[in-house]
């Protein structure tokens, strides 16, 4: 407290004109009013800060359940959920390819394996950084069937260029849930 007081007295001994007094107090006040424009819209339309921050050791991906090689691709949960687990790595998304119904949530988790990636993908709304030893978890919908292809726009190394995959999107009523194999344990839509 004492210290803001002597701060405060020395504050006052400089001499200010009283022109630029009011400029000082008018700028503060707008300031001021723009910070509290984008509190007030944060809290209104629930902007927060990422609190549900998911680690996971870049290293031993291959070791994990969720990202071993069998679980990556297409799968549908038990409450009919639509799940993509995809790796991204120099200088590729694998699976390089996977077929998912249109006008469906999907829920996307991506790991990355070596350094930061960045995940973009045309014509949506979807696009993500993928950070080494974090999962990235986006929840997007294909309005249309199409092809959409995935691109890494975050350089990664001498082939980032090359660095792409491709999700087929089929009308809903045409998709079919991956089935489970028996002796892979991966999904058949791969």
């Amino acid at each position: 407290m004492a210290f803001l007081c002597d701060f405060y007295a020395q504050l006052r001994a400089i001499h200010v004109d009283q022109l630029e007094r009011k400029w000082i107090t008018i700028s503060m006040l707008v300031i001021g009013l723009f910070v509290g424009i984008i509190t007030m819209d944060a809290f209104f339309h629930g902007v927060n800060p990422p609190s549900k921050v998911e680690t996971i050791d870049s290293a031993k991906l291959h070791l994990s359940k969720e990202f071993a090689e069998d679980n990556l691709g297409v799968q549908v949960d038990a409450k009919g959920n639509v799940i993509i687990r995809m790796v991204a790595g120099r200088y590729s998304f694998f699976p390089k390819h996977i077929d998912v119904p249109a006008e469906t949530p999907l829920t996307f988790r991506w790991v990355s394996m070596d350094v930061l990636h960045g995940v973009h993908i045309p014509m949506t709304n979807m696009s993500t950084m993928i950070v080494p030893g974090y999962v990235a978890e986006i929840t997007t919908t294909f309005p249309k069937p199409g092809e959409y292809p995935v691109l890494c726009n975050e350089f990664c190394g001498l082939g980032h260029n090359h660095m792409w995959s491709n999700i087929s999107v089929i009308a809903k009523e045409d998709w079919t849930a991956p089935v489970k194999s028996a002796v892979k344990g991966g999904s058949s839509n791969d």
